[in-house]
């Protein structure tokens, strides 16, 4: 029985920081486990120009505590006013690794995402010329379709035609979370990526509504029924190239979660590797964790694959920790509602 386990120092391929005292109370909690991230773009008001990118990784580098080592990785939110030239001009200097697509109104702060992508076409066509990448919040938004369907819907309507109207556009498909999503990517080609998330890898729809709404459970895209998530696992768990992690760790204040309208977001930074150490030991895929969060996302995105190392231990089940004290009020930590053996150590 393998009992301890060191792996490559991992990547986070999808992080919300925030801004402000939130940033500074949950960044600490990302760069202890990982030397990278992908910095997500949505605050208030959104990341969208080069300038706007280079000043908030100044804010992040900024708030990290002295000793600690972490590079952000940044990127654009695409809107229909963006201009093709800055998203050029922000890739050429290294700045901004990807540019990332919400849909109107999918998740937080997305109000200012994309309502019609012919608007976006000379942004998409730049980046495909570029090699960057598009990061995609894979959800149809019309109230008409049910949320539980938003991401099997996306697919068909917006993402295949999209990439076929656009060949040679790089895109990870954020935070996937059915069995057709994960059969889409495992057949998309090598322009073509998907991140998991620890939440969607450990739990489904039941663990967040049956005996009442754990609102800490609640995500967007939402959790979906129990046999999507051993697909989402066998993915995870293969091998492949085309599936990486993204934790898609999200705070919010613990009032904000615990509300009549609680916010969509899962708080995992803090306990991501041991829950997917967890996850790959009771697949039997151990062996295939270093690839999943250290090796095939900095391959997908050209960067190289970082060179310090992680050990995790197995052993009596660990006390996770509840909740993080920031400036900007308490985050409850993310509770898989079972037992983990394994720690960072």
């Amino acid at each position: 029985m393998t009992t301890e386990i060191t792996i490559t120092t991992p990547d986070d391929w999808h992080l919300h920081l925030r801004d402000g005292a939130m940033m500074e109370g949950v960044l600490p909690h990302t760069a202890r486990d990982f030397a990278r991230a992908i910095i997500m773009p949505n605050l208030v008001p959104p990341v969208v120009t080069g300038a706007q990118a280079a000043a908030y990784r100044d804010r992040i580098l900024a708030a990290l505590p002295e000793g600690m080592e972490f590079e952000p990785l940044m990127t654009l939110y695409l809107t229909e006013a963006t201009d093709p030239a800055d998203v050029r001009a922000a890739a050429a200097s290294g700045l901004v690794k990807a540019v990332k697509l919400y849909p109107a109104g999918a998740t937080t702060n997305s109000d200012s995402g994309v309502r019609d992508i012919d608007k976006v076409r000379g942004v998409l066509e730049t980046m495909a010329e570029i090699g960057l990448p598009l990061c995609v919040h894979g959800e149809v938004t019309r109230p008409e379709i049910d949320i539980f369907d938003r991401e099997a819907v996306f697919i068909d309507e917006v993402l295949d035609p999209l990439r076929r109207a656009t060949p040679g556009l790089r895109v990870v498909m954020e935070h996937i979370t059915t069995a057709e999503a994960a059969a889409y990517a495992a057949e998309g080609g090598d322009d073509l990526g998907a991140t998991i998330t620890v939440q969607h890898l450990m739990l489904d729809r039941n663990d967040m509504l049956v005996g009442g709404m754990r609102p800490h459970y609640y995500c967007l895209p939402i959790l979906k029924r129990g046999t999507h998530r051993p697909k989402l696992v066998e993915a995870a768990t293969s091998g492949s190239p085309r599936f990486f992690l993204g934790t898609d760790s999200a705070p919010h204040p613990q009032h904000k979660k615990e509300a009549e309208c609680c916010a969509a977001g899962c708080f995992t930074a803090p306990v991501a590797l041991a829950c997917l150490a967890q996850v790959f030991d009771e697949a039997d895929a151990l062996d295939k964790l270093d690839g999943f969060v250290s090796q095939h996302g900095p391959r997908f995105y050209g960067l190289p694959v970082n060179t310090g190392a992680v050990t995790l231990t197995k052993g009596d089940p660990v006390d996770l920790p509840g909740s993080v004290e920031t400036g900007a009020g308490p985050v409850a930590v993310f509770d898989p509602g079972r037992a983990v053996h394994w720690q960072v150590t």
